[in-house]
């Protein structure tokens, strides 16, 4: 087969617990726990020619338009890690990719992206490799960290945990595990409602920001934090202990922001409207009882995280009390992710 193509669609995921700080290959200095979404992916789609060069080809468009920056990331990419990618050679990479939200405004993109690309790249091995087999996801989530870590756990619905963690036998942090047979189904309801607060790119990447972390003086007790708080949702993801939920996913947003605060240099990704829907948040939760709770990426969008049977209540809350505070009254309505889409 002299011509074809592949395609893959792959999600964002929310983290719960925060992963901020590596060290060696795109490895977590402490494990982390994410919802996979669905309605925020990247669609990604790679036409192959073959070509007489032992080498191989690249080109790269973002949504039909010439982007030289991911394209020399995507070659540093497979240049860095090409013991995995030998079944390249000889072949013409036409890649198109597309998101279905703002791009770098702290809802992972490069999760979406980078796991979308790892898929297609395992897709065309196995053509050219004449294997009529499933995707192997666990390969799948591997290839998919060594280009951007929280990409690791996009290639799972519902939910998933990459990073060592003692109750979890099979959990590595080398690649994520999924956690959707261990999850109560409430959970499998949930809705992010994403308050899109600046659609603006952000003015500290995660990758500076991970970097900050290495002689961060908070950065040892912050990661047995979030070893603990790993712990502590796993068990709230089978017993769904709401409030728990809440308190967990809380306070790792709040945490996050504050090591990019106390950082050297300090920074902040937060602006004022992140604060005020905030307070506005609390305020509802308090009068209505309702599960509804607040987490935050690398940016200053805020995640609205609540189960299904609330959602008709939430949905009046946001338009009549948080639209005000997001850019162009916008905000994007996603959902957990329960199937795979390959």
């Amino acid at each position: 087969m002299n011509e074809f193509s592949v395609s893959a669609i792959s999600p964002s995921n929310i983290a719960i617990v925060k992963y901020w700080g590596k060290h060696g290959n795109q490895l977590p200095n402490n494990p982390s726990v994410s919802l996979t979404l669905s309605r925020c992916h990247t669609d990604t789609r790679i036409a192959v020619k073959r070509n007489s060069d032992s080498n191989y080809k690249l080109h790269f468009l973002f949504e039909g338009k010439e982007s030289p920056k991911f394209e020399e990331k995507i070659k540093k990419y497979l240049v860095e890690n090409q013991q995995y990618f030998g079944f390249l050679k000889g072949l013409d990479l036409e890649i198109d990719s597309s998101n279905s939200f703002p791009h770098s405004s702290g809802i992972a993109s490069s999760a979406a992206s980078m796991s979308a690309l790892a898929l297609c790249l395992l897709k065309i091995e196995k053509i050219v490799n004449q294997q009529d087999t499933p995707v192997d996801m666990r390969k799948a989530s591997f290839l998919s960290r060594l280009a951007s870590g929280s990409a690791a756990r996009s290639v799972f619905p519902v939910c998933a945990l990459w990073g060592k963690t003692p109750s979890v036998s099979d959990s590595s942090d080398e690649y994520a595990v999924p956690l959707a047979d261990m999850t109560h189904p409430v959970f499998k309801t949930y809705h992010d409602s994403i308050m899109i607060v600046s659609n603006k790119e952000k003015s500290v990447s995660s990758r500076v920001g991970h970097s900050l972390m290495n002689d961060h003086p908070l950065a040892e007790k912050r990661y047995a934090t979030a070893r603990e708080n790993t712990e502590r949702l796993l068990k709230v993801l089978q017993n769904a202990d709401l409030q728990e939920f809440i308190n967990i996913a809380e306070s790792e947003a709040l945490q996050l922001h504050d090591l990019m605060a106390t950082s050297n240099p300090p920074y902040r990704l937060m602006e004022p409207n992140t604060l005020k829907i905030i307070d506005v948040v609390r305020e509802f939760r308090h009068d209505t009882g309702f599960p509804l709770c607040f987490t935050l990426d690398a940016g200053p969008n805020v995640h609205l995280l609540y189960p299904d049977e609330h959602n008709a209540k939430v949905k009046d809350f946001i338009n009549e009390n948080l639209l005000q505070y997001c850019h162009d009254n916008q905000y994007i309505d996603d959902i957990v992710q329960r199937n795979t889409n390959l």
